[in-house]
């Protein structure tokens, strides 16, 4: 894959990752004062998982798990940053629109994004059969 495109999906990851780490699982935990632990975890978590995406665009996915994991990642990502910065672009005034990216488009493009890795795998699977 281009190098242009890698750098476009990891930049997109990476941000996502990091807001969605921070604020689903984090917000239910009393870190009022050491808010900066619940920083550092999501940070490590979203570089992490920004390392683990540019490495596997590097190469073509070969097997089920990592086409349903790289397709769930870079189709939650897209979603969240969707679903969390469009509302703040497009309607600053609403206090709840970020929760669109948390709560609907980060999850539903996650789960989409698996389910479109899984598809992926079994037509391309389905075609070498044929092929070969």
């Amino acid at each position: 894959m281009r190098n242009a495109l890698r750098v476009v999906v990891v930049l997109f990851v990476v941000p996502a990752s990091y807001f969605f780490i921070f604020w689903v699982p984090f917000s239910f935990l009393p870190f009022r004062e050491f808010r900066w632990i619940a920083s550092i975890i999501s940070l490590l978590c979203a570089i992490g998982i920004g390392r683990y995406t540019w490495k596997k665009l590097e190469t073509t996915p070969d097997g089920l798990v990592s086409n349903v994991m790289l397709g769930a990642i870079v189709t939650g990502a897209i979603g969240f940053c969707g679903g969390f910065f469009g509302p703040l672009i497009f309607t600053p005034d609403a206090n709840q629109g970020p929760l669109l990216g948390i709560f609907i488009t980060g999850p539903l493009g996650f789960i989409l994004g698996g389910i479109g890795g899984l598809v992926y795998r079994l037509v391309k699977s389905r075609k070498t059969a044929a092929d070969g």
